[in-house]
């Protein structure tokens, strides 16, 4: 993840965005004040960075909670469909250079790290589904469980017929409409 901060025209335009996004999604995040989740966010300007990199690929990142060991805000990628600039990637690095033919451009597990967050877990993935009605076209990459993915599998997962589904698939399978959602503490 680079160090460099974002310019203060692009702080200022994604700390607006992400405002308007909190105020418009109340429900998300009920209990908690924009003010708050300001303040943390220009003490750390390095999550403000990985937020942008959420955005810029289309996550369109938003609190939806607060963890209440730490006290950290918690972003997810709460874009209606999984983020248009993370699809058609293999789950990860691994799978990616193992694919014999028609290798992605990149995996999951590596442009998380890169951008400075993490994989939703299933559980987490259910708990953004109870804050509205996410992939009903696409697909998203989740954390695999270790022992699936020594297998070669990986878990993916969606919404149809009002209802969240897992499913597996070979860790080098990418498809143009399965990317993956992130989360991130701040």
């Amino acid at each position: 993840m680079p160090t460099t901060p974002l310019l203060p025209q692009d702080r200022d335009e994604l700390l607006h965005t992400l405002r308007t996004r909190f105020e418009k999604n109340k429900d998300r995040h009920q209990s908690l004040e924009w003010a708050d989740v300001q303040a943390r966010l220009e003490a750390n300007p390095e999550k403000l960075w990985s937020l942008n990199e959420m955005e810029q690929t289309g996550g369109e990142p938003d609190v939806i909670g607060r963890d209440e060991r730490t006290g950290e805000f918690i972003f997810y990628d709460c874009s209606a469909e999984s983020p248009k600039g993370r699809r058609s990637i293999c789950y990860d690095r691994e799978a990616q250079e193992g694919r014999k033919n028609y290798p992605p451009d990149n995996n999951a597990v590596s442009l998380a790290a890169a951008m400075g967050i993490e994989l939703l877990s299933e559980t987490e993935y259910r708990a953004l589904q109870q804050l509205g009605r996410f992939d009903l076209k696409t697909s998203s990459w989740v954390k695999t469980p270790a022992a699936i993915r020594e297998l070669g599998g990986a878990l993916f997962c969606d919404r149809r017929y009002d209802t969240v589904f897992v499913y597996h698939n070979g860790a080098d399978s990418y498809y143009a409409a399965r990317g993956f959602r992130g989360s991130l503490k701040v």
